[in-house]
């Protein structure tokens, strides 16, 4: 059983540590199945390899190392760990710049001397992004029911529906800034914006996929969030745009750790980013307060999709 040990390792070492998942073929029956017990899923070689492949390409300095191998008759149990730093996008969740240390074990069983079935417990879809600083909301990330919007009392709500559930709630108008990795000002109209607690001073926002300042926001460990004012009906057209340059000619200063702050707001505030949760098109992201700033002028408030003035609640 040793020749069993010494191939594993050695198929392991080619595929995870220099990306030729090829290896794999000679140590995997041709009835391979791989299950995942957290996903509840089981799928097959291609898999395992894609999944090689897209750690490699998120973590390219990804070392993995074969801990021990246990084997009894027909049944084994292989128990690895794993450093790296994440630095390219896994699938649509940008890089954290984050290390990764984690520890897994595998269950398998075999078949003329090759693993037929594999049992894992740790996932790079969860379990990694986890540990990277970009963890899933769980049943936020289940595939819904179909909205079907016809009304009725047992079926769900349409997404139009939903809307325009959400454009009766009147909420304070904010842009959430950012520095990008090249040092450059990024920034988004957020609406989803809520206060969680005063001690400790935390906040929480949701972000859009599809934001261009969506990457940033995971690269960096500060943002300010800016309460704008009724005198600036002009910043929150430009930060609702798909401008390149939202910051050309923007009069703006630097918090205490970077952050950009928009000068003339009707308050500023920045924040360390404590926590990230993925939840499907949105990101939900806790914070820490540091620094603020107060102004003395009025609020701008949005409801039903139109902006009001806050002092005299006119539509602007």
């Amino acid at each position: 059983m040793s020749d069993f040990k010494d191939l594993v390792r050695s198929a392991w070492d080619a595929a995870w540590n220099r990306g030729d998942s090829d290896a794999l073929d000679e140590i995997v029956h041709a009835d391979y199945e791989l299950e995942n017990a957290g996903l509840g899923s089981t799928s097959g070689l291609a898999e395992l390899k894609r999944q090689v492949h897209d750690m490699r390409m998120s973590i390219p300095d990804l070392q993995t190392t074969v801990d021990s191998i246990v084997v009894d008759g027909d049944d084994f149990a292989l128990f690895w760990s794993a450093t790296g730093t994440f630095m390219n996008a896994f699938g649509d969740v940008p890089p954290t710049r984050s290390a990764l240390h984690a520890r897994g074990a595998v269950q398998g069983t075999l078949r003329d001397g090759r693993i037929i079935r594999e049992r894992v417990t740790w996932d790079p879809s969860v379990d990694m992004l986890s540990d990277l600083g970009a963890p899933g909301l769980g049943s936020a990330l289940e595939a819904s029911a179909a909205f079907t919007g016809t009304g009725d009392a047992d079926e769900m709500p349409s997404i139009e529906d939903l809307k325009e559930f959400n454009r009766k709630f009147v909420t304070g108008v904010t842009v959430v800034t950012t520095m990008d990795s090249a040092d450059r000002p990024r920034g988004l109209a957020v609406s989803a914006y809520m206060p969680i607690s005063l001690d400790p001073p935390l906040v929480a926002l949701c972000v859009q996929k599809t934001s261009s300042t969506y990457p940033s926001l995971f690269e960096s460990k500060h943002l300010g969030i800016n309460i704008i004012a009724n005198t600036q009906r002009a910043v929150i057209d430009r930060f609702a745009s798909k401008s390149d340059d939202k910051f050309a000619g923007l009069d703006w200063h630097s918090g205490p750790d970077n952050s950009p702050l928009i000068r003339g707001s009707a308050a500023s505030i920045e924040a360390e980013i404590k926590e990230r949760f993925r939840a499907k098109t949105h990101v939900l992201i806790v914070a820490q307060v540091t620094y603020l700033e107060v102004s003395s002028s009025d609020p701008m408030v949005y409801k039903a999709a139109k902006f009001y003035d806050g002092a005299t609640l006119e539509e602007m």
